[in-house]
């Protein structure tokens, strides 16, 4: 991952643009609501609730990350197979979308816990408001990256990867 700086000014966007982000998973229904579709294409839905860090995946997640499926991954765990760069990117990204509440869009690099060694994935972040404005917590999308995939600031359907 080769961060572009300033980092949260170039990876960050409006949560008026999150169906834009999110459109080719959206627009298609048998895939958006398919748990066992999303993951057949290397993606993993992802909420994270902000009262107490608690992490929400659907099986796509568990499998870019080599984790047992509906295993309970604190947030620690799932940032320590980060790859440093990619981690330190992600957090200051994750601190930014949740104080100005805009969503982002990051290409990192992790360590698959099964030991499938290292892999890309583009993660998708927007933050979840309540009725007060106040950002509660952050979903978005977890995709799988083929070897070389350049970096891009949307989910491409043209990369899906085949598990």
């Amino acid at each position: 991952m080769r961060p572009i700086e300033p980092l949260p000014l170039h990876h960050s966007w409006p949560l008026y643009e999150l169906h834009a982000h999110l459109s080719p998973v959206i627009l298609d229904n048998s895939i958006a609501r398919n748990d066992a579709a999303l993951a057949e294409r290397g993606l993993g839905l992802w909420h994270c609730d902000l009262t107490d860090n608690s992490l929400r995946w659907t099986a796509g997640a568990y499998d870019i990350f080599g984790l047992e499926r509906d295993s309970d991954v604190p947030r620690t765990l799932s940032a320590s197979l980060y790859a440093p760069d990619s981690r330190d990117a992600m957090e200051r990204l994750r601190a930014y979308a949740i104080r100005h509440k805009r969503g982002f869009t990051l290409d990192v690099d992790i360590h698959q816990a099964d030991g499938q060694g290292r892999c890309a994935m583009r993660l998708i972040a927007a933050p979840v408001l309540n009725n007060d404005g106040d950002t509660i917590g952050l979903h978005g999308v977890k995709q799988l990256l083929p070897r070389g995939t350049t970096g891009s600031r949307r989910l491409d359907p043209t990369v899906f990867v085949m598990l």
